[in-house]
Parts: C-alpha cells; structure tokens; sequence
C-alpha cells in the first residue's frame, strides 16, 4: 500500500510537554489543613504512555516504546489500546506470530477499538491474506466516528481490488475521497480505476487533484502519460515521459514506457 504505510501521526513536541507534567506522580493537595495526596489521573496517564510508545514504534525506537509499554501495562494490564501498541511494535521486530496474537487480543478485549481493526487489516494485507484484511477494514471504515476514516476507506478499496471486486473498490476510493480532499493516496487509486473504465475526464480530474497534493510518482505519470495519449496531447505526453525518465530511471513504470515505446 504505498501500500502498506501504517496511518498514525503523533505530536511528539506536545507528547513531551504533556509527560513532563502528567508522569510526574502524585501532587499535594490541602484539605482541611491537612497534606493529602490526589491520586493521579490514570487513564490520562495510560493514554500518554500508549502514544508515547506508539511515536517511537513509528521512529523505529524499540527500546523507548518497550519502556513506555510496560508503565502502560502497570496501569492496566488488560488495556486494548496498549496491546494493539505491543502488536504494532512485534510487528516492527520481525515477530509476526507474536504481532498477530496481539493484534487479535486487543480486538477481543475492545471490539470497538477501531485503530486495532485498521492495523490488523494492514497487517493481514502486508501478508497478502485479502481476505480476511478486507474484513478488518470493513469494521474501521464502518465507524462514523473514527478519525482515520478515509484511510480506512483506502485501505479497503486496496483490499477489495485484490479480491478483483472493482465497483467496491471504486465506491470506496469515492468515499474515501468525499470525507478528506487531501487523502492523495485515494484519488491516485480513484484515477487508475477511472481511466480502466474509460472515463477519462473523471481520470484527469482525480489524477490532477493526486499531483496538487502530493509529488509526482512514477505510477502518477505513467498515468498522466497514458491520459494526454487518449487526448492527443502529444507535446504533454512527451513532457511527462521526460520527467519519467530523467526521474525515475530505473521504475518498472518507465522500462515498460521504454519496452513499449522504442523497442
């Protein structure tokens, strides 16, 4: 997916200012002219550790997160969220097994975690089980509330292209693309189905709005090419193969331009 990036962004700035104030323990209070201790705010404290950690799984600091983890887990040892985290984090090491058993456990703990849901989904599609990830992405894109929503979306129309289901996949990218206009990655998707079908002002149009947001690729061009081709725009077509070349040398998309082109 480009493919297959996981959909988290964590603040790591207001992360620290938070912990600075929030992990220092208990504070002191007077009540009736005597000292007495407030209990700290447990689930904000929970919630700090399992971001914290999920920030450094997302760096590739395994010793960081595994740290965060275990005070997470000190808290509340039964946590969804810090579990769908422990997942996360097996799955940065390499011990799939492990990732998956966790992935699982936290969805049983909270069916309602909606960010284990999308993560496992990831998880199954990384292992090429389309199936069973298309699943997964049904139930995170299926919550109104959730606020990776359109990614989900993506994720599922990705899926359900896998499973050569291509009127789920389109319906979905549509979706995908009405709840965020700046989710590229669902409008690049969006263009290749359109110019399939043929349709190719609706191609142009999402294919124009791919490049406004994010930076040419070598499947962006491809596109683009094979587009200005149906529109006879000679000189553009041209001018995107150039930018293919020059750019991506070495890109399956310009050895088949090549292939096709000059052999």
């Amino acid at each position: 997916m480009q493919n297959n990036k996981l959909l988290l962004s964590f603040k790591s700035v207001l992360i620290f200012v938070l912990a600075s104030t929030l992990l220092l323990g208990c504070v002191s209070e007077q009540v009736s002219g005597t000292e007495k201790k407030a209990p700290q705010d447990k689930g904000k404290a929970l919630d700090l550790h399992v971001q914290m950690a999920l920030g450094y799984v997302e760096k590739g600091n395994r010793e960081s997160a595994r740290h965060h983890l275990a005070k997470a887990f000190e808290i509340d040892r039964e946590s969804a969220a810090a579990t769908n985290a422990m997942a996360m984090l097996y799955q940065l090491e390499g011990e799939l097994p492990l990732a998956e058993e966790q992935f699982k456990l936290a969805i049983k703990r909270d069916k309602k975690l909606t960010v284990a849901h999308n993560n496992y989904g990831i998880f199954l599609f990384n292992q090429k089980r389309y199936q069973e990830a298309f699943a997964q992405f049904e139930v995170a894109s299926a919550d109104l509330g959730y606020v990776n929503r359109s990614q989900a979306l993506t994720n599922l129309g990705r899926a359900a292209l896998k499973l050569n289901n291509k009127a789920r996949a389109q319906s979905a990218f549509e979706h995908a693309c009405i709840l965020d206009r700046k989710n590229a990655d669902a409008f690049i998707e969006l263009a290749d189905i359109n110019l399939q079908n043929q349709e190719y002002a609706d191609a142009k149009r999402n294919l124009d709005m791919f490049v406004f947001l994010a930076n040419h690729t070598p499947r962006s061009l491809m596109l683009g090419i094979q587009l200005e081709k149906v529109f006879g725009n000679k000189d553009k077509e041209a001018s995107l193969a150039l930018i293919l070349k020059n750019n991506f040398p070495y890109s399956k998309e310009y050895l088949e331009y090549k292939q096709k082109n000059f052999n």
